[in-house]
């Protein structure tokens, strides 16, 4: 017998690869990359190095995970819309700071927690190499009409 899988929630697929073209924006300042698509999750990493901690305590900044949250939450989120009759854009973002990070790397995930017509909203869950958590965020994104042309 065999198990049933769970269809992908994203309306268009793209690669990883594609996802991880853009350059000179502040996603590749930080050293941010997606690592994994799955069917109802998107998984990335950033390092943890002098582009992204505090200058003076030298241990992950807050914003930069909430950096790493929102472009992987509105990566999704553009993802699943049809790109022909919709854009995102974030509203709300906030962060939960739960412990500090010096070295290695952070990973990611974001899965939806609503996918309405006009809003959804993510969770993000950032952990570290040992896979302790490190921040959890919750983003809100509106999914607007593209405009008449």
């Amino acid at each position: 017998m065999s198990i049933p899988t769970k269809p992908s929630i994203w309306f268009h697929r793209i690669s990883i690869a594609e996802l991880n073209r853009p350059k000179d924006s502040l996603v590749d300042h930080l050293g941010i990359e997606v690592i994994e698509i799955g069917d109802d999750f998107l998984r990335a990493r950033m390092p943890v190095d002098q582009r992204t901690v505090q200058p003076m305590t030298k241990v992950l900044h807050g914003g930069a995970s909430v950096a790493l949250a929102e472009t992987l939450g509105s990566t999704g989120a553009w993802l699943c819309v049809d790109p022909q009759k919709h854009h995102v854009a974030g509203l709300e973002i906030n962060a939960n700071h739960v412990r500090a990070v010096k070295v290695g790397w952070v990973t990611a995930v974001a899965r939806p927690i609503h996918r309405g017509r006009t809003t959804q909203l993510w969770d993000i869950r950032i952990n570290d190499d040992t896979d302790k958590l490190v921040c959890i965020s919750r983003f809100t994104v509106a999914v607007l009409d593209l405009p008449s042309r």
